[in-house]
């Protein structure tokens, strides 16, 4: 399976391609980026891009230019059906709405090609300017998960598990 092309006002969502590789590493090694993302730092995390189901992994393109990554990972058993959402933007493209703008493309496409009812995402519990984010979407607080995953300073950091069902997607409503 290939990633579709996604096209928002704004952004293009495309399949991620070798050739994306270094410009990925570059916005994973900016200190608001890695401070987020990756915690096994940016050569393992690039590597994790790139092995995601095939599909399911997404450059996210504005103006002509590479700024980030989205992609989903699904959970296909039939009684706990849904799909998972990570992403990050490159320091000079966040505050302006293109990641809500990303979210909406792939929940979107995971709930009307992929037949999800449910999405979950997971940031840092700290991480405020995403869970905003996140919330301009429609998703919604479930619970904290605590010492949830490795910081990259060592220490264990809590998680906050958000989620959003299909009917409360804006193109919905």
């Amino acid at each position: 399976m290939t990633s579709p092309e996604l096209r928002g006002p704004r952004i293009i969502l495309r399949a991620i391609e070798a050739a994306d590789r270094e410009r990925l590493r570059e916005i994973l090694v900016e200190p608001d980026v890695a401070r987020w993302f990756g915690m096994g730092g940016p050569d393992a995390s690039v590597a994790e891009l790139y092995g995601h189901q095939p599909g399911s992994s997404f450059v996210i393109e504005a103006d002509g230019a590479t700024i980030g990554w989205i992609g989903y990972a699904e959970e296909l058993d039939p009684d706990y059906r849904h799909a998972g959402i990570d992403l990050f933007l490159a320091t000079s493209y966040q505050g302006r709405g293109l990641g809500p703008e990303a979210l909406q493309l792939v929940a979107g496409h995971v709930v009307r090609d992929r037949g999800h009812h449910r999405l979950t995402i997971d940031p840092a519990a700290a991480n405020e300017r995403a869970i905003a984010a996140y919330r301009k979407v429609g998703f919604q607080p479930v619970g904290v998960l605590r010492r949830y995953e490795r910081g990259p300073d060592g220490t264990w950091h809590d998680g906050l598990l958000m989620d959003l069902l299909a009917e409360e997607l804006p193109e919905a409503r």
